[in-house]
């Protein structure tokens, strides 16, 4: 698994996100590009932005026992896998926006680093060490990102 970490890791999928144009196609999944953009971005927002509101105790406790483990090991996501209610893009967005958007907070995420992020406490998992926020960033973009051929 690559570290998102590194500005390699982040030059790569901001270039990767520079191949996209409004046109791109998906190659499986029921999201447009803009919708993918903004589904990425939401990850982040997660992770900076106090905008989604936190599950029950209930719903943590499920999340943490039966998603936690999918979500934060490196074993890859299955095309057209279930997602969080707050992950569901269904109107349309601004590509430019979203694109840039998602840009920044990759950019953001790499400069914080992953001292940053040792012992944070994910929105739906509890604590989190930095290489289980690397997982779930990588791996969360990098299937999206190859969903648009990209």
């Amino acid at each position: 698994m690559k570290n998102v970490f590194e500005p390699a890791v982040s030059t790569e999928f901001i270039s990767r996100i520079n191949q996209l144009t409004p046109q791109t196609q998906a190659l499986w999944g029921k999201m447009n590009i803009s919708q993918m953009l903004a589904h990425c971005n939401v990850t982040y927002e997660l992770a900076y932005e106090n905008k989604h509101p936190e599950p029950n105790a209930f719903v943590k406790l499920m999340l943490k026992l039966f998603v936690k483990s999918t979500v934060v090991t490196d074993k890859a996501y299955s095309k057209g896998m279930h997602t969080a209610k707050f992950f569901i893009i269904n109107d349309e967005r601004n590509f430019e926006t979203e694109k840039n958007r998602l840009q920044t907070y990759i950019q953001k995420t790499q400069q914080l680093g992953p001292q940053y992020f040792e012992g944070r406490v994910s929105h739906s998992f509890g604590t989190l060490k930095s290489s289980e926020w690397n997982v779930m960033f990588y791996k969360h973009l990098n299937h999206h990102l190859e969903q648009f051929g990209v």
